[in-house]
C-alpha cells in the first residue's frame, strides 16, 4: 500500500485526501484518549471546515462534542447567523462564553482602542474550567503566524491555560501524547499542517457553505494603519477616517476592530484560490491588527492561555 502511494499508483492519495484522513483520525484519536472534548468555534471558516471534518470522523453517529464560541460583542453579524444555522442544521451543543459579561462584572476592561480580541483569554479560561473541559480543538495552523508554527497537534496548557513551547511533545508518526495532570488541558489542532490554499481547496472540493463575507461584496470601511476596517459599535470610525463603499472580501474572521478587508473581486471558490495562490502575505498578516501590536504579540498571549 505504502509503495503505492508512493508511486502514485491507482490507490494514491491526494494532498487533500492525506489532510483530510490526518484530521480524521485527530479526531477519533481524542475521542478515545479525554473524557470532555469541546471544539472552539466561532463560524469561520477554520472552524467550519473543523466541523465538517468532525462530523464525517463519526458519521453517520452525532459529533460526540459540544462547541464553545467566546463571543466578543464585536462580531460579523452574518458569521453569528451562519453560526447559529449551523448549530440548529446538525443539532449540536454551543456554550457561549460573553466578553461582555466579563466587563460588565469588573473582571475585564475595555482597552482604548476598542480591540476586544486580546480579551478572549480570560473567558475561554473560565469557560474551560467551568465545563471542566480536558481537550479543546482549535482551527489554528502553521502557516499563519510564527507563534502558531511553533504549535504540536497536541498543545498542552498547564493549570493555568499557559503555553510553554519547551513542555510540548514529540509526535513522531502521528503518535500524540495527551497525558496531563489535574488542571491541565491539551488544546488540539487537526489542521496544523494545512494551508489557507489547502482550506480553500477543500471547501471547494467539498462545497462547505461558509458566510457571505468571504466573498467579494460592496461594505462601507475606513482605512486605519494600512487596513480597511469595518464601521461598528466597538469604537470606528474615528474623526478623521472617511467611510468609503468599496469592494471587498475577508481572508480571516475575529473582532470587527481588528479585522481588516482586502480588496477583491473574488466572489466565486475558484476565483479566490487563484488569488491567494498569488499572495505572498498570511491571512493574519495581512489583516489581523491584533497580530501587529508588537513583534511577538501572538506568542505573548498564547502563555497566557489564548488560542
Amino acid at each position: 500500500m505504502t509503495a503505492a502511494v508512493d508511486s502514485g499508483g491507482p490507490y494514491a492519495l491526494s494532498h487533500l485526501d492525506v489532510l483530510e484522513s490526518e484530521a480524521v483520525h485527530i479526531f477519533r484519536e481524542v475521542a478515545g484518549e479525554f473524557e470532555r472534548p469541546v471544539i472552539l468555534f466561532s463560524g469561520g471558516k477554520d472552524s467550519i471546515v473543523m466541523l465538517h471534518l468532525a462530523l464525517k470522523a463519526f458519521a453517520p453517529a452525532a459529533v460526540p462534542f459540544s462547541l464553545l464560541h467566546v463571543d466578543t460583542g464585536h462580531n460579523f453579524p452574518e458569521v453569528i447567523r451562519h453560526r447559529d444555522r449551523l448549530v440548529a442544521q446538525h443539532g449540536l451543543r454551543l456554550h457561549v462564553a460573553l466578553v461582555q459579561e466579563f466587563i460588565d462584572d469588573g473582571r475585564l476592561r475595555e482597552r482604548p482602542d476598542g480591540t476586544r480580541n486580546p480579551l478572549q483569554t480570560v473567558p475561554l479560561l473560565d469557560a474551560i474550567e467551568r465545563n471542566r473541559f480536558d481537550a479543546v480543538f482549535g482551527g489554528g495552523r502553521r502557516d499563519e503566524e510564527k507563534a502558531r508554527a511553533k504549535e504540536r497537534v497536541f498543545s498542552l496548557r498547564d493549570e493555568f491555560g499557559g503555553w510553554d513551547p519547551r513542555r510540548q511533545r514529540p509526535e513522531l508518526w502521528q503518535l500524540y501524547n495527551g497525558r496531563h495532570a489535574p488542571g491541565e488541558h491539551v488544546r488540539v489542532f487537526p489542521l496544523s499542517n494545512w494551508t489557507e490554499l489547502d482550506v480553500w481547496q477543500y471547501i471547494g472540493r467539498e462545497k462547505i457553505d461558509l458566510p457571505e463575507i468571504y466573498y467579494a461584496h460592496e461594505r462601507e470601511v475606513f482605512r486605519r494603519s494600512g487596513m480597511w476596517l469595518a464601521p461598528g459599535e466597538w469604537g470606528g470610525p474615528r474623526e478623521g477616517e472617511p467611510l468609503e463603499r468599496r469592494t471587498v472580501r475577508y481572508r480571516t474572521v475575529g473582532d470587527m476592530s481588528c479585522t481588516g478587508a482586502v480588496d477583491s473581486e473574488a466572489a466565486t471558490i475558484e476565483e479566490i484560490i487563484a488569488e491567494i495562490a498569488a499572495s505572498r502575505l498570511t491571512e493574519r498578516g495581512a489583516t489581523r491588527a491584533d497580530d501587529k501590536l508588537s513583534e511577538a504579540a501572538m506568542e505573548d498571549r498564547k502563555r497566557e492561555g489564548y488560542f
